[in-house]
């Protein structure tokens, strides 16, 4: 039996990987406070409150067990207090999972996991700047936010754990993600309505270079990654970041509004880092996995898909 359990099923990540996974031949039951189209079974649930996690999981009778649930919302995760409920919480859930027989476990991890300090700056010139700034998974973690923080102490401590009681596991550190459905507060998305809808969007120089992955391949990313016996950390990214800049020009193309991108107009942060990349050489040789998208055509579709929600709105009595 191949039955998955996946938390965040209707997340900006998570409705991509249900439909991987249900294209990968699992049975998908889904646990949360709303159920993603697409999963053959629904739990409800709050996360946060160990008896209906526990009777979720004990519901479910799952082999494998994705887990994509966070605190999420753009600005405020970064130092959110609840990324300590949600550390608990994980760590109960795993339990939980394994103990009743559960076989595989995926948890999504961040790259603000990574040392982004042995990265030089945007302000700091020279060929360093172009070279340094590229994660692989043996990279050293040292999180400068609570939220990289509790992804790294849940990492360390679910790869102990896993190791004690034989659970075979891996931990997928996401990078930068973009594409259509994203929540105000990230960066394509905040860009595409600004400019769709006529308003001045103010930006920095856009110098400091992102690896962005369109979010669909996000979500098979991680169907893959459960569906191989890969362990440990796993990087799900690109592999090539681009300047924030060449992004915001490629919208301002697709919009036919790049006039109204204003850059300089915003300063950049001064503990931002020149490049932030990741090394995708495990997701490709050990994994399998190659993403579908070019930043061309995952733009494209992004921007696409924001017109039509405005053509839509623009319709509605």
């Amino acid at each position: 039996m191949r039955r998955v359990l996946v938390t965040g099923g209707a997340g900006f990540v998570g409705r991509h990987a249900v439909a991987a996974l249900v294209a990968r031949g699992f049975e998908v039951h889904a646990v949360g406070r709303t159920a993603p189209a697409g999963a053959h079974a629904f739990h409800p649930a709050d996360l946060l409150v160990a008896s209906q996690r526990q009777a979720a999981v004990r519901a479910a009778g799952a082999s494998h067990l994705l887990h994509l649930a966070w605190v999420t919302e753009p600005g405020r995760y970064w130092h959110a207090p609840s990324n300590l409920d949600w550390t608990g919480a994980s760590l109960d859930l795993v339990r939980a999972f394994h103990e009743a027989g559960g076989r595989r476990t995926v948890v999504a991890g961040t790259c603000a996991e990574y040392d982004w300090t042995a990265a030089p700056l945007v302000s700091e010139p020279g060929d360093h700047a172009a070279e340094a700034g590229r994660f692989a998974e043996d990279a050293p973690c040292r999180p400068a936010t609570l939220y990289g923080t509790a992804k790294d102490g849940l990492h360390r401590i679910l790869a102990s754990y896993a190791a004690t009681a034989g659970l075979s596991w891996a931990w997928g550190r996401l990078f930068y993600l973009y594409g259509p459905g994203e929540t105000p507060g990230r960066l394509v998305g905040d860009a595409a309505r600004a400019l769709l809808s006529g308003q001045r969007l103010a930006t920095s120089e856009g110098l400091q270079r992102r690896d962005f992955l369109h979010v669909a391949d996000a979500g098979a990313a991680f169907a893959a990654l459960l569906e191989s016996d890969v362990g440990g950390p796993v990087n799900i990214g690109s592999g090539h970041a681009v300047a924030v800049r060449q992004i915001l020009e490629g919208i301002g193309t697709l919009t036919g509004r790049a006039d109204l991108i204003d850059f300089g107009a915003r300063p950049l942060g001064p503990s931002e880092p020149a490049r932030i990349e990741a090394d995708i050489r495990r997701l490709s040789d050990e994994v399998g996995f190659a993403p579908r998208y070019g930043l061309e055509t995952g733009l494209a579709e992004t921007v696409a898909a924001w017109r039509a929600a405005f053509s839509i709105a623009a319709s509605a009595p």
